[in-house]
């Protein structure tokens, strides 16, 4: 989807990132609310909520987890971190706070926008679509089949489990955690052995190309 005039709330603590994000966004149809410190975009933002935000993970008076958080206790706007660190514990921390996604610096501005549109998308989407299909694989979420081109592919409880948590977030990077937590339960939050090797017999029936991992923190199917 273009931008035409969706409010983005960018927040980032160096002058000639916000007008490089402005300029950007602008020229992608956005409309963009910048603010250089977390306080300034919570004010911002309760007092006329944004369609989106995109988050500087470190600010001189918080970090973008501590917005994120913030926003995401009465909102279920796309939020998108940026960083300048890679670090895979971040990047957890980011997307259990409530991210849609963690962009890491430097970053192109067509892939910015691309994550932006995507994570707008899917939060214009129901999440009980009752059909998904991409690249040859049919899921029909009301009668639990999968079928890859044509062929109806024999999932287990659990990859099914699976594969539907992955397609109703699709485009969205799940942790290994919130994967755990929502097809196992609690109990199994830690345990990251067993959730790679279902994914590794998901991936073997219905193509790799529709699982894509960002090691060390999870998976998400391609939006």
């Amino acid at each position: 989807m273009s931008g035409n005039g969706v409010r983005v709330l960018v927040c980032d603590d160096e002058p000639q990132i916000l007008r490089a994000l402005r300029v950007v966004l602008r020229e992608a149809g956005f409309d963009a609310i910048t603010a250089a410190t977390a306080e300034e975009a919570l004010d911002k933002a309760a007092i006329r909520p944004p369609d989106a935000a995109i988050v500087d993970l470190v600010l001189p008076d918080g970090d973008g987890i501590e917005v994120t958080r913030s926003l995401r206790g009465w909102s279920e706007m796309p939020i998108i971190v940026l960083s300048a660190v890679g670090d895979e514990g971040e990047k957890v921390r980011a997307l259990e706070a409530g991210a849609d996604d963690y962009v890491t610096k430097p970053f192109g501005p067509r892939e910015l926008v691309a994550r932006l549109q995507a994570a707008l998308r899917r939060a214009g989407k129901g999440r009980d679509e009752p059909k998904i299909e991409a690249g040859g694989l049919e899921i029909d979420l009301a009668a639990r089949t999968v079928r890859v081109d044509g062929e109806p592919v024999h999932l287990t409880p659990i990859e099914y489990d699976l594969l539907r948590t992955l397609v109703r977030s699709r485009g969205r990077l799940l942790t290994h955690r919130a994967l755990l937590v929502e097809v196992w339960g609690p109990e199994y939050a830690n345990d990251t052995a067993v959730l790679r090797t279902h994914i590794a017999n998901l991936r073997r029936k219905i193509g790799s190309e529709h699982v894509t991992t960002d090691p060390g923190v999870g998976y998400r199917f391609p939006d």
